[in-house]
């Protein structure tokens, strides 16, 4: 790298800098989507990798020259500048003030201009992945202000619309209000976009994919938003348009999006005890990684694959130990794995031990943010896991609540009726307080009870009773046959189509 060409800035760039962004910069003029993604995933990373491991890439300022001034694909450039910064570096407060206004102006020029562009679904998600982590990352910053000097605070203090929850959020929802995507997905339930994946045919005149795109990979944003936020509800709503049972919808088309979609769902259901739907979501997410995971062993994002992995297990065995029935739903490989790995812990947590249930919980759960401003009259004050520990207090308060219910439950399958009164005395309890146990037992366990059961009066004796059901679950054969007959197609489509380059097989794009 002894060659050097000197920017617009006076800022001297590598040669091989000059070559990756002049090449850039013709594929996404020429539309052409594979080598984009190629370089945006591949090239960019070794080259970081390579030349950049301490140090920020040159300056959006130094290549635009090379670029013809294309004050868009600048802005691109950017967002990948910062996006290296975040990844390899410690950025400053003016750097995480300028990387909020890429997005901006960036979001601006997409928003209310006709780009005539096209790029790839894997990184257009990455960008909406990436803004999102960047928010949680300054809400983070500005929380540790025993960190930050009187100056940055002063500056803080000046900035408050810079990574504003209310700015973050206004943001994705534009992005869907202005797609029109909502109104696309419930005409034919995403079925055209999955068809196309977004993308625009060549020969049509133009056209891109980017607004129609954003605004899809948008309601997943929002989903993540309005979970780290605590909004549990709020998260779901924003999935509402989405068909997760949809195994050929785009978000399945994109493997980092599909992960994403799986781990921030099945949390939302977590909390709200909804765990028959959290241990679906969950198992449907750790099949597929389990599917195509050794296809993005050389990719940039194989590390955050795993470790979503391993939280997804983790939350799993959070929810089977809260409804054991799930396991039923459970396909085989995900079921041997989650013992391998959580077997003893499981047991454990049967037994309402509460330190398990934390260390699971602060393990997998995701990085909670508090989205009101810090008080910077305070500047020994540090903030950023109070967010965290609100949220686990919640958790183990609720598991706490279902301490004797496990074993209420046992009980319960033992008979078809029993008194109140020797239900009573089994548990070691007594009549009023197993009546209140057993209402909190209705109550806890509504949306994912495999027993049922009522408290009548027995006409011949007098006494209350508990008469009980069993709730069947059935396997639904629709499903499993429907799934292996779309498996089956696609092998026979594979195995007649002409060989490909191997990234177009990885879902990447």
């Amino acid at each position: 790298m002894s060659s050097m060409e000197h920017g617009g800035a006076g800022e001297a760039v590598p040669d091989l800098v000059k070559q990756f962004v002049v090449y850039f910069y013709r594929h996404i003029r020429e539309r052409n989507i594979y080598e984009i993604y190629s370089m945006f995933d591949s090239s960019f990373q070794k080259l970081s990798d390579r030349y950049f491991k301490n140090q920020s890439w040159p300056t959006a300022e130094s290549i635009t020259e090379f670029v013809d001034n294309d004050h868009v694909f600048c802005l691109l450039y950017k967002e990948m500048y910062f996006r290296h910064m975040y990844a390899k570096l410690q950025p400053t407060l003016d750097q995480r003030i300028q990387s909020w206004e890429t997005y901006c102006q960036l979001f601006g020029i997409i928003l209310n201009r006709n780009v005539n562009m096209q790029l790839p679904n894997g990184w257009l998600w990455q960008m909406i992945d990436e803004f999102i982590y960047q928010f949680q990352s300054f809400c983070q910053y500005k929380a540790k202000l025993f960190q930050r000097t009187a100056g940055e605070i002063e500056q803080l203090k000046q900035c408050g619309e810079v990574w504003s929850p209310l700015a973050v959020l206004n943001y994705l929802q534009t992005f869907v209000d202005k797609s029109g995507i909502v109104a696309e997905l419930q005409r034919d339930g995403g079925k055209s976009l999955a068809e196309t994946e977004g993308y625009v045919e060549s020969g049509k005149g133009g056209g891109s994919n980017v607004l129609k795109v954003l605004g899809y990979f948008a309601r997943i944003g929002l989903l993540r938003v309005h979970c780290i936020l605590g909004d549990y509800h709020g998260g779901l709503q924003a999935m509402e348009p989405l068909d997760l049972h949809n195994k050929q919808g785009l978000y399945t088309k994109v493997t980092l999006c599909h992960i994403s979609t799986s781990y921030y769902t099945g949390f939302c259901y977590l909390m709200m005890r909804r765990y028959l739907d959290a241990i679906r979501v969950f198992n449907s997410g750790l099949s597929f990684i389990a599917r195509i995971k050794q296809y993005h062993s050389r990719s940039s994002g194989y590390d955050q694959i795993l470790q979503k992995m391993e939280q997804m297990y983790a939350l799993l065995a959070l929810a089977v130990a809260l409804c054991p029935a799930g396991t039923k739903s459970l396909e085989e490989n995900v079921h041997t794995s989650l013992r391998e790995k959580h077997a003893e812990k499981i047991q454990r947590m049967t037994r309402s031990e509460l330190s398990v249930f934390d260390e699971l919980f602060t393990y997998a759960c995701p990085k909670f943010i508090t989205p009101s401003l810090p008080d910077y009259s305070n500047s020994g004050a540090n903030t950023s896991s109070e967010a965290y520990k609100l949220q686990l207090k919640m958790f183990l308060t609720e598991i706490s609540q279902q301490d004797q219910l496990p074993v209420l439950k046992q009980y319960l399958k033992l008979y078809t009726s029993i008194s109140v009164s020797k239900l009573a005395d089994l548990m070691g309890s007594e009549p009023e307080q197993l009546l209140t146990l057993l209402m909190r037992l209705k109550h806890k366990t509504s949306s994912s009870a495999d027993t049922d059961f009522i408290v009548d009066v027995d006409a011949s004796t007098g006494e209350e009773t508990v008469q009980i059901g069993d709730i069947k679950m059935q396997k639904n054969y629709v499903e499993y046959y429907s799934n292996h007959i779309l498996k089956l197609r696609a092998i026979c489509q594979e195995l007649t189509q002409p060989p490909r380059q191997q990234q177009s097989a990885q879902g990447g794009w």
